[in-house]
């Protein structure tokens, strides 16, 4: 008895376009915001720093090269981040969640809930401030997660952890 295989063309696929999606908190922006500042207070005076005492006694000019390319490189970051921020928007639907963000690289993940393994929720220093969460997905066979949505009220995050959890469940 031989089994016929059959992969049949789909052509109906269901419309994402028509859903509406939720923006996240605007006060995420400050988070995000403080969050980018402690990480430039860190990173650029170790690199001016090590500009001035290795490079500069070699090349004299050189370092102001590599200034403007730390400037641009925070102009083009901040841009990303201020364009990008309305771009942040989330999803729940009856068997997915699907979130989309991005300016210069746009990204969009639609998770089923079938598929979840695990859902958890964190508080960052700064997001704590301003009672916000990140919400986790999990999915099988993945270290990471595989979707995260940041900028969540903490009680938000909580209501979808729980419909998720009670979809897994099902």
């Amino acid at each position: 008895m031989e089994d016929q295989f059959q992969n049949n063309e789909v052509n109906n696929f269901p419309d994402i376009s028509s859903v509406t999606f939720t923006r996240i908190e605007k006060s995420y922006f400050k988070v995000a915001l403080l969050s980018v500042f402690s990480y430039f207070l860190v990173i650029v005076p170790v690199l001016i720093l090590f500009l001035e005492k290795v490079i500069r006694k070699k090349e004299p000019d050189f370092p102001f090269y590599l200034y403007m390319l730390i400037l641009l490189i925070i102009v083009v970051y901040m841009l990303n981040l201020i364009l990008g921020f309305p771009k942040r928007q989330y999803v729940v639907r009856d068997k997915d969640l699907t979130y989309k963000s991005g300016f210069l690289t746009r990204k969009m993940v639609t998770v089923p809930f079938s598929r979840i393994q695990h859902v958890e929720i964190d508080e960052g220093m700064f997001s704590r401030l301003f009672k916000l969460a990140t919400l986790s997905v999990y999915t099988a066979g993945d270290s990471s997660d595989d979707l995260e949505i940041k900028g969540l009220t903490k009680e938000k995050a909580i209501q979808i952890k729980e419909f998720i959890s009670s979809k897994i469940n099902e």
